[in-house]
């Protein structure tokens, strides 16, 4: 491919490779805060034609790499970081074998961290950038990498992806934070994301003691409850995209994380009480 860069984040790179020089471009432009990439990556990238007259006539990315879905749906140029930042949450999802992932954000004080984890529009980004901007550490926004053999949360702090509504609420809260440009009608609404704060990029290789699960949810009335271990477990099988190939390991890493880390449910109406809840369970948590 005539175009390409490499970025890395935490302790993961990535070799991004397009048939446009448009993607590749915004990639360097998102990332031009993080540092230098390493020699060799863990993970590429292609953002290419179907066919070679596509790179020209009606356009479309078809997004491929060392893991692929075969079903996954081509997406027009002009949505190119998307199709980019896709790509790379595909080739974690698909092939991270050290780490356990979870479908998470995470944030941290000091040395505990808090793990936010719920479906798409659960409210997990906007509150995990919320605490970003009120002092919290950073650590990632679409995986939670634990160690399986340390039990401590990685970070893997990429830009964090904000849908309609909530980036108005995050351009008052952080007026000085830089922004990648609006993505607009992808097939999760308009898209912008917003780059980590310079505390974040400086501590990527810095973990953190997981003390708090939080299951979020956007849009009900305010209600906090109380997860057991064993629901927790359920539904973190499910929001880990390599828990089944991990085998064991998996096993054994998710079984310590919910014996040892307290979880709860939240329901909240607006982002005001949202907050306002995970500061009081987190003054409670061991």
């Amino acid at each position: 491919m005539r175009h390409e860069t490499q970025i890395t984040v935490g302790l993961r790179s990535f070799r991004v490779a397009s048939d446009w020089a448009g993607p590749v471009a915004a990639v360097n432009a998102l990332y031009q805060s993080y540092p230098a990439a390493v020699r060799i990556p863990h993970f590429t990238v292609r953002l290419e034609a179907r066919r070679w007259w596509r790179r020209f006539l009606r356009p479309s990315i078809e997004v491929r790499g060392d893991y692929t879905l075969p079903e996954a749906a081509p997406l027009p140029l002009s949505q190119g970081l998307i199709a980019a930042e896709m790509a790379m949450n595909l080739q974690m999802a698909l092939g991270e074998r050290q780490y356990l992932l979870l479908h998470a954000a995470t944030v941290a004080k000091g040395d505990r961290a808090l793990i936010l984890t719920g479906e798409s529009g659960s409210g997990k980004s906007t509150l995990s950038a919320l605490l970003m901007a009120q002092g919290w550490r950073f650590l990632g926004d679409e995986f939670a990498l634990i160690d399986p053999k340390t039990g401590l949360a990685m970070p893997f702090p990429r830009p964090i992806s904000l849908k309609n509504a909530s980036v108005g609420v995050l351009e008052r809260a952080l007026p000085a934070a830089t922004w990648g440009p609006w993505q607009r009608n992808t097939p999760k609404g308009d898209i912008r994301h917003l780059v980590p704060d310079a505390a974040a990029l400086a501590a990527m290789h810095t973990p953190a003691r997981p003390a708090l699960i939080v299951f979020p949810t956007f849009g009900a009335a305010t209600d906090t409850r109380p997860v057991s271990q064993e629901e927790a477990f359920v539904r973190l099988t499910q929001a880990s995209t390599n828990y089944t190939a991990l085998g064991e390991q998996g096993f054994l890493a998710l079984s310590r994380l919910v014996r040892s880390v307290p979880a709860h449910a939240i329901d909240f109406p607006d982002t005001g009480s949202g907050l306002a809840q995970v500061e009081r369970l987190w003054a409670d948590a061991p």
